[in-house]
């Protein structure tokens, strides 16, 4: 593989499973091409999955290929200025051809432009409604990149969705594909983390509200409970030190402080990341070690150890023993964006917010150090897994 691509996305080469995606992938698209039927080959599957390693496996073949007109889309300003430092490293790749969808959709719609394949990462970001303010006045943009296509080759997670201007679910997904052909590619086994299956179930049970449990100690992958923020940030800036990419990150809902937006626990205060134009994302910045990241700066991206932790808008019940989600505190209100289309439930609004926790905890390829800001939840989590001070 491409160095910057091992550098992106911490592989050293494709695994047999991901390569017999490829192949699967690829008969599919030379299928869809002879047919023009504007189909969608669907690649599914997890955060860490390695859905987007063999998304730009299939870029490299088929966007240095002057036979075909392509595209590669991401809604994702982060992942986008990632893409394009990989797309001027991969050669005969032309990097202007990696576009922001709106951008695309707007530019080909005016100028009466086709395209053979286009690709779509991190689907599940596309707007599924309009978005004026993005300049968006379309009703869906996998609708339209479908239009434009012979064949779209699109990654969904759904359980990455956050946001009800991005709402997506397999009914949503199948309803807007319509009569068009389309097939599922799945993609089941975790590589991002060294961590065992058992431990990314304790993970997920933790954001399903489920029973509380110690996390299991059967892989090399290192877990720490830490009892304060501060703790856990001299930790992190250690393994910083130690072998680099490591960072704090956070859910939303902290409170301002004397007209600070910062998160702020215990002996621990630091800003939210920015965004910033320069070309380098958030992730490999050597100054966002002092930030603290989001889902904005790090969804799609790798660390070696993620310092998480969870914010006001979780807290714990002791009757069921597990932790809870209270969308009512959590601060960022653009999930919470009223759709003319559907009502969303306070059921579902949770579950955004525990996709956010559920995709941030398990950025660290090595280790996650976690710590909560509500005592009760931080303290249950203290005494089942014998943290830290």
């Amino acid at each position: 593989m491409n160095k910057i691509l091992k550098a992106q996305f911490f592989v050293d080469d494709l695994s047999e499973d991901q390569k017999n995606v490829i192949t699967n992938i690829n008969d599919y698209i030379k299928q869809g091409l002879d047919q023009n039927l504007h189909s969608v080959a669907v690649i599914q599957g997890a955060a860490g999955t390695g859905k987007s390693v063999v998304l730009m496996e299939l870029v490299r073949q088929y966007m240095t290929d002057q036979r075909y007109k392509t595209a590669l889309v991401v809604n994702h300003p982060e992942l986008y200025k990632a893409y394009q430092d990989l797309g001027e490293s991969i050669p005969n790749m032309n990097v202007k051809s990696i576009r922001r969808p709106t951008a695309l959709i707007n530019d080909a719609q005016k100028n009466h432009k086709k395209y053979d394949i286009i690709f779509v990462d991190e689907a599940h970001l596309l707007y599924s409604k309009s978005e004026p303010y993005a300049h968006y006045r379309g009703e869906n943009q996998l609708t339209d990149l479908m239009n434009l296509a012979k064949v779209v080759v699109v990654v969904y997670d759904f359980a990455q969705v956050f946001q009800s201007k991005m709402y997506w679910d397999q009914e949503l997904l199948f309803k807007t594909i319509g009569n068009h052909p389309y097939k599922m590619f799945d993609m089941n086994f975790q590589y991002r983390m060294v961590a065992s299956d058992k431990q990314v179930a304790w993970m997920d049970d933790l954001t399903a509200q489920k029973p509380l449990t110690s996390f299991p100690n059967n892989s090399d992958f290192e877990f720490k409970m830490f009892n304060t923020a501060g703790g856990l940030f001299e930790e992190i800036k250690s393994k910083n030190k130690e072998v680099g990419m490591s960072r704090v990150v956070a859910t939303s809902g902290f409170p301002r402080i004397d007209g600070r937006h910062n998160v702020e626990m215990d002996t621990f205060s630091l800003p939210w990341d920015e965004w910033d134009p320069q070309r380098t994302h958030w992730a490999k910045r050597e100054g966002s070690i002092t930030q603290v990241g989001t889902i904005y700066t790090l969804q799609g991206f790798d660390l070696n150890y993620v310092g998480m932790i969870i914010g006001p808008s979780f807290g714990y019940d002791p009757e069921t023993d597990s932790m809870t989600i209270i969308p009512e505190k959590y601060s960022h209100k653009e999930i919470f964006k009223k759709r003319k289309d559907r009502q969303f439930s306070k059921k579902e609004y949770q579950d955004f917010i525990a996709n956010v926790l559920n995709v941030l905890m398990k950025r660290g390829k090595y280790g996650l150090y976690l710590t909560a800001y509500d005592d009760d939840l931080r303290a249950r989590l203290m005494e089942l897994n014998q943290g830290e001070s």
